[in-house]
């Protein structure tokens, strides 16, 4: 059973699918392009896609028939026809209310299904990782992984945040990755309270944290991780104050499993972090799905209610940021189990001190 016939599982609302958006696409045919539509019929799929994927559609796509790209309208409405199909579901998510307008003119005869049943049918499939996927987000953290144990040496007071983001970069590209799974994020002293701050040419000094949030796409699957490190000796502050953080983090990851609820999940951790006295220091949900995109569906936060799934990917991130002193987060990520987890991510979580 292919990607086409899970999502005709739990997709009813129209007699085909039309999806557009790149990522959708991808899941779909294994294939990565700038461009291309899928129109997926209960029996059939097919990409449309243009003269410049061509050659490589033909050759990597199996489960879509391949169709090269002239006319787009034309081209759909012949397959509308062929398929003797009366509605059409779009991506709510992705396409554009000009997009639809258009759609609707040239399509006048046919009932555009233009509510979320498709993009939440795509979202709940996804959502679910098989082994293939979880192959590829393993070995994306592998190579985030392998990079940060080799930029360890180059983190040193008097270093800029920038110089070290840019170094732990070309870490991730010569161990294999693909992409980066977003900008890295590299933060030191007085910065690391901002949760997603932009790194800049401050410098590191003695007694500092620098706070590293990072991650490595391969295969189109990405990782997602965050360490905080110490620069010289930290302060008591600093160490409580890290220590929490690594008991909320822990205990998250000892909470999660499938079917607990993503607002529950996030408790475990906040429920800790508050009773220290940090609450309003923690202003982010604890986490989120990781896939073919770096924040997808499910998450754990406190306003998702509804149960994890078995088989998907979340993050597991708490954090206390002081404004004007230092912050701290901890963030591995795990693949939920019915009787637990797996964590990702391997590497230590130890307070680390660095000359």
């Amino acid at each position: 059973m292919n990607r086409f016939d899970k999502l005709f599982e739990r997709f009813d609302s129209a007699d085909c699918a039309l999806i557009t958006s790149d990522i959708n696409r991808r899941y779909f045919t294994g294939m990565k392009s700038s461009a291309g539509v899928i129109l997926a019929f209960p029996q059939k799929a097919y990409l449309l896609i243009d003269f410049r994927y061509i050659e490589k559609a033909r050759a990597t796509v199996t489960d879509a028939e391949v169709i090269e790209l002239k006319r787009l309208f034309p081209q759909i409405m012949e397959l509308l026809k062929k398929h003797e199909a009366a509605s059409m579901a779009i991506e709510s998510e992705n396409m554009t209310v000009k997009e639809l307008n258009t759609y609707r003119h040239f399509f006048s005869d046919l009932s555009i299904i233009s509510d979320d049943s498709l993009s939440n049918s795509i979202a709940s499939l996804r959502m679910i990782k098989d082994e293939n996927e979880l192959e590829c987000i393993k070995m994306a953290q592998r190579i985030a992984e392998m990079s940060l144990e080799e930029l360890m040496p180059f983190i040193k007071a008097g270093r800029t945040e920038r110089e070290i983001a840019l170094e732990l970069n070309r870490l991730m590209f010569k161990n294999g990755a693909e992409d980066l799974s977003f900008e890295t994020i590299v933060l030191a002293g007085k910065n690391t309270s901002m949760p997603h701050g932009v790194p800049s040419d401050k410098k590191v000094e003695e007694g500092e944290f620098v706070l590293m949030d990072f991650g490595a796409v391969y295969n189109g699957y990405h990782s997602d991780m965050t360490r905080t490190v110490c620069v010289g000796k930290p302060s008591e502050e600093m160490e409580k104050v890290y220590n929490i953080v690594l008991q909320a983090q822990e205990a998250g990851i000892a909470a999660a499993r499938a079917g607990i609820v993503g607002s529950a999940l996030d408790k475990v951790s906040r429920d800790i972090i508050e009773k220290a006295g940090y609450g309003e220091c923690f202003g982010h949900s604890l986490g989120h799905g990781v896939g073919l995109e770096i924040h997808e569906k499910p998450n754990a936060s406190p306003n998702y209610k509804l149960p994890l799934g078995c088989g998907a990917v979340v993050t597991v991130e708490p954090g206390i940021y002081i404004e004007g002193k230092f912050g701290v987060r901890i963030e591995d990520f795990v693949i939920l189990t019915e009787n637990g987890c797996e964590n990702l991510t391997k590497c230590a979580k130890n307070l680390i001190t660095l000359d």
